[in-house]
């Protein structure tokens, strides 16, 4: 039986990580196919729902309405049957996937996405300056998670947890425009982890790990 629906545009990371949340869980969470972005999303019907008109938003089943894909990814996360596994089972497990998490939606996707509207979405004007500030700001943070992953297969303790699918969903972004061979270079660690969270069935939705030799740019 369908849990819910997600709805969003194609390829949007936020709406792929409540994918794998629920694949993990055992919740039957599919996209909405009849999703159009900027024609259903303005709509009377969705904006009763969703006063916001923004993606991804999830909805139920039974009629409960969620938006902002964190929230969706806690949510899926307490409501599957991995809850304790992918939320953490004390205090400081918690606090410690958490950390990540916002990690995941400040260093991460606010450095990757602004270059991504300059040279994807192309509605960023492109500014150079800017471009490699958010390429520093990545690599930065990069090197973090580097260092949290020596030694160990995942962030937090010995299993997956919803800490790897947040940060994981920007990186698998970024990776194929952005996080060039060169930053790769410094992060063995990071790319060994993400190609373990690609052979996964659960991450399926992501489709394959595309790795870029050089930057997207303007």
């Amino acid at each position: 039986m369908s849990f819910g629906k997600i709805s969003s545009y194609p390829g949007n990371f936020r709406a792929l990580r409540p994918l794998a949340v629920a694949a993990l869980g055992g919740l039957d969470v599919s996209m909405d196919d009849d999703f159009k972005m900027g024609v259903t999303n303005k709509t009377p019907e969705f904006l009763a729902k969703f006063p916001m008109g923004k993606v991804p938003v999830l909805e139920c089943a039974d009629g409960f309405c969620l938006a902002e894909g964190g929230a969706i990814c806690y949510y899926l996360a307490r409501a599957g049957s991995k809850a304790q596994q992918l939320l953490g089972g004390d205090a400081k497990t918690e606090a410690l996937i958490q950390q990540w998490v916002f990690l995941a939606e400040t260093d991460l996707s606010q450095n990757i996405l602004p270059p991504a509207g300059m040279v994807i979405f192309k509605v960023i004007p492109w500014d150079e300056n800017r471009y490699n500030y958010c390429a520093a700001n990545t690599e930065r943070a990069l090197k973090r998670i580097e260092v949290a992953l020596q030694g160990k297969q995942y962030l937090v303790g010995d299993q997956i947890t919803l800490a790897d699918i947040m940060v994981a969903g920007p990186l698998f972004f970024g990776s194929k425009f952005l996080i060039d061979a060169e930053m790769r270079k410094e992060v063995p660690n990071v790319v060994a982890w993400l190609q373990r969270l690609a052979a996964m069935p659960e991450f399926k939705a992501f489709g394959d790990l595309v790795l870029c030799e050089t930057r997207t740019k303007a």
